[in-house]
């Protein structure tokens, strides 16, 4: 298995971002461009997965990195009710809405796979990486800070 060393890297993140773009080009082609309420919840959550995925990445912790996952997993669910929203309300077709939604329950399903893999992980993250000097743990008020 490669090692992941940016969240760029990761496949959950990737698809998030393709998830992104597809909202995109719905915006560009439908009349969800008018939608205004709607159009903007919908990129905010779908924005939100791809920015849960990479500040639990960046946390250096997996304990952190899983709470960011299942709140990606949730906006992800968010995206895939307005999604019904947007079909319901005759701006996409029903063969465009299945593909978005099948495509959305792969990544809900694939962030839940990571989470699972995080969770029987032995390694705990560059957090807790001891004589590393990448350590990123912090400092509590009982240490000095040495200048």
């Amino acid at each position: 298995m490669a090692t992941i060393r940016k969240f760029e890297d990761l496949e959950i993140w990737q698809l998030a971002r393709l998830q992104c773009n597809e909202f995109d080009k719905l915006v560009e082609t439908t009349t969800l461009s008018r939608d205004y309420e709607l159009r903007n919840q919908m990129n905010a959550s779908s924005g939100s997965v791809m920015d849960c995925i990479a500040e639990g990445f960046e946390r250096s912790g997996n304990s952190e990195f899983k709470n960011f996952l299942l709140v990606a997993k949730g906006s992800n669910g968010e995206l895939r009710s307005q999604l019904h929203r947007c079909f319901d309300r005759k701006h996409i077709v029903q063969e465009r809405f299945d593909d978005l939604y099948a495509k959305n329950v792969i990544l809900g399903n694939k962030i839940m796979s990571f989470v699972s893999y995080l969770q029987t992980s032995a390694y705990k993250g560059l957090r807790y990486k001891k004589g590393d000097s990448t350590n990123l743990e912090p400092q509590t008020s009982n240490q000095k800070l040495e200048d």
